[in-house]
């Protein structure tokens, strides 16, 4: 399928949104008023469109396309798959729903439901989403400014997973469960020697926006009333800790999470931070077969005994345009995320854990022990960003991301790098 190549920031700049940020993608809803169809469509079409990048994947498509081929048959419609690759995907459905061009059924990353929906072009499925039987933490991530935009789909989380074999080997007998802990448990594993990285954790700064959910166990808010506290005593001293594990070789220097996962896979690394899939896409690139059974869930140990674990929401949702075959749309987006034999199916395909208290209960899911754990222990207490309800919200993480770095490698004091760093995310919010 032949793309603009238009940047997502280009795109919403196009619209508003960039340059305005969200007053500005205020504006370009009032084009739209709530309730009048987007695309002058019929809402009752049993015909419509259903966009997902998944589609645009070898591996993810069939599963999908079977979804859409059943519900053709027993709804006697015509769905129109629609597809863009990951990385284009945002910049392409912010030209296309502007344009009045997307209809139907939307897959959105969780992190990009903010955006879509200051356009003003999404329905509130609020009505309907009380029937899914939804978890509470799998509606949050559907939610935007109080309203339901999205169905969630697939709900999980970013945390941390341990290699039990290495811990074994060092002695740990249980995961860490307080900050002090996991440091203790740090210098035991790198007493292994033999190159072993104790935490794999992200020292680049394409993946340094990891540093958000330790900025949260240290007590920094990150967003509060509106006002950035990038910058407060608990930021600088999440930040300090961190440069104190680079310092003392606990972490290690220049590692994404491509980097994490090829060393966790190698046997190298004892902790690492990943999405839920992480299992699956490591183990399968490991040597290591027994690699899999020695991965486990790990709550992000806390600061002090009673703290709530931090991690970062994660997954997609099913959104509806507002115009032609909204309705039918609404129904397709209510049944894949719910009808438990179709969940399963998914989950069997994809390894990615169902938003329903039904779904993650099936037989098929439950058996999954390592999913039931880490729905348990990590996506339980999970929160979405503060700062995905803004446009600017990839440069925000650029922005905190090249600070941290900054510090870790010496070029500045953590104080200094931590004001600089809210500083510029303040800034971005305003544009």
């Amino acid at each position: 399928m032949t793309t603009s190549g238009i940047s997502r920031r280009a795109a919403l700049r196009m619209f508003g949104i960039g340059a305005l940020g969200v007053a500005g993608a205020g504006v370009l809803g009032a084009c739209a008023p709530s309730g009048s169809p987007s695309n002058g469509g019929d809402p009752k079409s049993k015909d419509f469109d259903f966009t997902s990048w998944s589609l645009n994947e070898e591996a993810a498509k069939p599963s999908i396309e079977k979804i859409i081929a059943a519900w053709e048959k027993t709804e006697k419609s015509t769905i129109r798959a629609v597809s863009y690759p990951y990385n284009e995907y945002l910049s392409q459905l912010t030209l296309k729903l502007g344009g009045g061009e997307t209809t139907g059924a939307v897959h959105l990353d969780i992190a990009w439901l903010a955006a879509m929906a200051q356009m003003g072009k999404l329905v509130d499925l609020g009505p309907v989403a009380g029937k899914g039987g939804y978890t509470d933490v799998a509606l949050k991530s559907g939610l935007y400014d109080g309203k339901q935009y999205g169905l969630p789909w697939n709900t999980g989380s970013i945390g941390v997973i341990a290699n039990s074999q290495l811990l074994e080997k060092a002695g740990i007998k249980k995961h860490p469960t307080t900050v002090e802990e996991f440091e203790a448990a740090l210098r035991e594993l790198k007493g292994l020697g033999g190159g072993v990285v104790p935490y794999a954790a992200a020292t680049k700064v394409a993946q340094l926006k990891d540093i958000f959910p330790w900025m949260q166990t240290f007590g920094c808010a990150m967003l509060d009333g509106g006002k950035v506290t990038i910058g407060d005593d608990a930021s600088v001293d999440a930040v300090t800790w961190y440069k104190k594990l680079h310092d003392e070789k606990l972490i290690a220097a220049d590692v994404d999470r491509f980097d994490a996962r090829a060393l966790f896979g190698q046997g190298k690394a004892a902790f690492y931070d990943d999405a839920i899939i992480g299992k699956g896409v490591t183990s399968a690139q490991s040597k290591d077969k027994t690699l899999a059974d020695a991965m486990q869930p790990m709550e992000r140990p806390v600061l002090k005994t009673g703290d709530t674990p931090q991690a970062l929401l994660w997954g997609g949702v099913i959104a509806i345009v507002k115009g032609k075959g909204q309705d039918a749309a609404t129904e397709f987006a209510l049944h894949t995320t719910t009808d438990r034999a179709t969940t399963s199916e998914y989950f069997a395909a994809r390894a990615l854990p169902p938003s329903t208290t039904a779904g993650l209960a099936a037989p098929e899911v439950a058996k999954d022990t390592f999913t039931t754990e880490w729905t348990r222990k990590i996506t339980r207490t999970a929160t979405g960003s503060p700062f995905w309800q803004f446009a600017q919200n990839a440069q925000i993480e650029e922005a905190v991301a090249k600070q941290v770095q900054a510090v870790l490698v010496g070029k500045s004091k953590p104080k200094d790098a931590m004001k600089q760093a809210g500083e510029e995310a303040a800034a971005l919010i305003k544009r």
